[in-house]
């Protein structure tokens, strides 16, 4: 895991997610999951390039079994984006770092 990514818990994802104003990208992964794994690399990438404006963060489903099912997640890799606390947009799979930094920047500008 990257430097400027977090990890979140059952316990912090309140706190750091859904309690704070802002954006927040969240992976949600697994360490058996081929694709993940794949993904976690461009995760890095993004959380760097956004440092100090967006928290970018993974949450491994087998230890935050809670907030998976909260969050509804149904397949891994899905990545949400957060406003405000808000699911604002989920992508399934694998998606493009273009698209990603894409809907940030969008989510960013809506911020105000």
């Amino acid at each position: 895991m990257g430097e400027n990514v977090l990890e979140l818990t059952d316990d912090n994802f309140g706190t750091v997610v859904e309690q704070v104003s802002g954006v927040a990208l969240v992976d949600f992964w697994a360490e058996w999951c081929a694709p993940c794994r794949v993904f976690a690399p461009v995760l890095d990438e993004i959380a760097a390039q956004y440092a100090g404006s967006v928290t970018v963060a993974k949450l491994n489903v087998d230890q935050g079994r809670n907030t998976a099912a909260k969050c509804e997640i149904r397949a891994i890799p899905t990545i949400i984006l957060f406003r405000d606390g808000k699911e604002v947009e989920r992508f399934v799979g694998i998606t493009k770092k273009e698209t990603l930094i894409e809907r940030l920047e969008a989510a960013i500008s809506e911020l105000g």
